[in-house]
């Protein structure tokens, strides 16, 4: 639990500088580099302290990371430039953690209760409240809209991987084989990195030349002057998120049930709250924070509840 805790803690660090690169580079591009450098990272200690690519298990690692980290972070990148990072990830992660428990049920067979099933309901009460019309009327009903399909899908992805990354372990250990955190992340990351890079390619396919047909590249004094200004925060989300945020939600779920430790990491808008304040004076109204609080009181008690 610990983990999951200080997990939390580290993904609110990197929601908010998420938030920056993807409004100055596009939510799938920023996207695709901070896995690339998370996975060079975390390759690193998988291949001198780890496992590397070993394992039975590695086949659910990587389809894990498919759609957890493929499809599950680009509906966040995606998210971000539209709901700001509070909000995104007040959908993301208090909507993981039900839907990676009816996953669990329909999947593994973990049972949900009707306390568990009423937590659910207080969790969607919540974030119902923070969304509702007073504190976003600023922003455009179809940008409004379109940023919660994708926090809808991030949260889906995740929760469906998360689960995944459960039956992992559990084949590793019906395997007889040692799975620690970051060796299991690296191998997720893997799988997540294969479907950045596709959307990357593709969102990127019609600016390989420029407008008058030469066959020129983008100038490439813009293109050092734009990663001069936001690699420092690439570097961060990365570290924070992917590298030793994933690494900690690994580790917790080698031993703590998925709807346990998704909900602790749903606490992470709460902690996002004073970063967004700091670094994008994004006001804190009463009603985001009581929306907030429902939706923690709910995800709390699904976590007690087991």
């Amino acid at each position: 639990m610990f983990a999951a805790f200080l997990a939390t803690f580290c993904f609110s660090i990197s929601v908010v500088c998420g938030t920056r690169t993807a409004k100055l580079i596009g939510g799938i591009e920023a996207n695709f580099w901070r896995l690339a450098l998370a996975t060079f990272f975390l390759g690193c200690w998988a291949f001198t302290g780890g496992n590397g690519l070993s394992g039975g298990a590695l086949p659910m690692f990587l389809l894990s990371g498919l759609v957890g980290i493929g499809i599950g972070d680009a509906g966040l990148f995606e998210a971000l430039p539209r709901l700001g990072s509070r909000l995104s990830v007040l959908l993301i992660q208090c909507g993981t953690a039900p839907i990676a428990a009816v996953i669990e049920w329909l999947w593994l067979g973990t049972t949900l209760g009707a306390v568990q099933i009423l937590c659910v309901g207080i969790i969607l009460a919540g974030v119902g409240t923070a969304l509702s019309p007073g504190e976003h009327l600023h922003i455009p009903r179809r940008k409004l809209w379109s940023g919660v399909a994708f926090a809808l899908v991030g949260a889906a992805g995740n929760g469906m991987g998360a689960v995944m990354s459960r039956k992992g372990y559990a084949i590793a250990f019906a395997n007889n084989e040692p799975m620690d955190g970051g060796t299991a992340a690296f191998q997720r990351l893997l799988g997540g990195l294969l479907i950045a890079g596709i959307l990357l390619l593709v969102a990127k396919r019609h600016f390989v030349r420029l407008p008058g047909g030469t066959g020129d590249f983008v100038n490439t004094a813009s293109a050092r002057d734009k990663w001069r200004r936001i690699w420092p925060w690439v570097l961060a989300n990365s570290l924070a998120g992917q590298t030793v945020g994933m690494s900690l939600m690994l580790w917790a779920l080698k031993t703590t049930p998925t709807g346990i430790v998704t909900a602790v990491t749903a606490l992470t808008p709460l902690v996002v709250i004073p970063f967004a304040r700091v670094m994008e004076q994004e006001k804190v109204s009463p009603r985001a924070l009581i929306g907030g609080a429902i939706a923690v009181a709910g995800v709390v008690g699904l976590a007690l509840v087991r």
